[in-house]
């Protein structure tokens, strides 16, 4: 028997009970969807994020205290209080400091804004005039933060696109107030939207003058990071060791293994980012995988379901003379077909629930074809692993027992 014979009669006989022919192949499609959609997710994740380091431009430094030491238990890098507004302007205008353009100094904690039945909880900035031109911020309506605003601890807000939306509508809030933990604050602005997600989303954020957020907000005298342009991407290894041994000498400390900051640059904050993404990827895909051994199992449970019930036909065959490696690439080849069929109406499936998700989420749309590759090959193999042992089972079969087999 060739290889089309085998085929064809291998779809004849997955088509004489369908019913049992989609569950055997369910579990496949949702193993095989489940681990491209997760994938696909993960690398969009992974690509927002890396959108939104790159969109701040190459040649920046963000500057994050050290971490809280209890006992001996020591938690995690940006939870000090080691950094102060006094450090931001001896970095700005230190002589000993060289490479660097701009320095923005930042307060940052979720709080909840209320303005009428509406409220939200989000990412509250303390932020000074120059962390537009750091961060590219643009505006949508109104103005940002300016100098007077710091002086006179203006009450002012600006909010980001999300947020507005989330407590306005549609319509342009710029005039009306909001209420941050219990502070009235007057809007004075709408940043443009830039997409994103997650912690750090520059649309789902609310910015207030920095002296405002320290006195009066929060009551703290420290920051929680600082922003440096340095004054080109070719110069930031020296903006480092500036800012580095300016800091330590500031914080009287001698040597650099014991300092209560972090200095980080794009590149550190991708690939961090990147390594965390990726790891959550990997996870998700592992936990996604094993709804395809659970799909194999169930392949293998049905295979030889159809071996007992066709013990008869097996016996007429071999009695027939058929050979016991016709009787294997039979039953086999059925086995295959399933997992293949499953893995194309997988692959489909989980396509489609990427690109629905990534809409909602507002991630970009990305589909690797390795997964792709990789998941279609990995049904295959199961289709051989779980088929083969229903298979050798039908193949061992004596033709006189299998004959009188009722």
């Amino acid at each position: 028997m060739n290889i089309p014979e085998i085929i064809e009669e291998a779809l004849n006989t997955l088509r004489v009970n369908k019913m049992r022919t989609v569950l055997a192949i369910l579990g496949i499609v949702i193993g095989i969807g489940s681990v491209i959609a997760l994938i696909s997710l993960g690398q969009a994740s992974q690509q927002s994020i890396t959108n939104q380091i790159e969109s701040l431009g190459s040649n920046l430094l963000t500057i994050s205290p050290g971490s809280v030491q209890s006992g001996n238990v020591r938690g995690a890098v940006g939870g000090g209080t080691t950094l102060t507004y006094d450090d931001a302007k001896a970095i700005e205008t230190s002589p000993k400091i060289t490479t660097v353009a701009k320095v923005s100094a930042e307060v940052s904690k979720r709080s909840q804004i209320i303005t009428g039945k509406n409220n939200t909880n989000t990412q509250v900035y303390g932020v000074t005039p120059v962390y537009r031109e750091i961060k590219k911020v643009e505006m949508a309506n109104g103005l940002f933060i300016t100098e007077h605003d710091l002086e006179s601890l203006g009450k002012v807000a600006v909010l980001g696109p999300s947020v507005a939306n989330d407590l306005f509508g549609q319509g342009n809030p710029v005039g009306a107030t909001v209420r941050i933990d219990k502070q009235t604050f007057k809007i004075i602005g709408v940043t443009k939207e830039k997409g994103g997600s997650g912690m750090t989303n520059q649309d789902d954020m609310v910015y207030v003058p920095l002296t405002t957020a320290m006195k009066v907000l929060y009551g703290q005298n420290y920051l929680s990071s600082i922003s440096v342009e340095a004054t080109s991407e070719d110069v930031m290894v020296q903006a480092q060791d500036e800012i580095g041994y300016l800091l330590l000498e500031r914080h009287k400390l001698s040597d650099p293994a014991k300092a209560d900051f972090r200095i980080m640059n794009q590149s550190d904050i991708l690939s961090t980012a990147s390594s965390i993404t990726g790891t959550l990827t990997s996870l998700l895909s592992g936990i996604a995988a094993i709804s395809l051994l659970v799909g194999g199992i169930g392949i293998m449970n049905i295979m030889l379901v159809t071996v007992t019930e066709r013990t008869r036909e097996v016996g007429l065959r071999k009695a027939l003379g058929a050979k016991k490696k016709a009787i294997i690439y039979q039953f086999l080849t059925e086995a295959i077909l399933l997992t293949v069929i499953g893995g194309l109406l997988g692959m489909i499936l989980g396509i489609i629930i990427s690109y629905v998700l990534s809409k909602i989420m507002g991630l970009p749309f990305t589909i690797s074809f390795s997964s792709i590759s990789l998941a279609i090959g990995v049904s295959g193999v199961i289709g051989v692993v779980f088929g083969w042992y229903p298979a050798k089972k039908a193949s061992d079969l004596e033709p006189i027992e299998a004959l009188r087999y009722e």
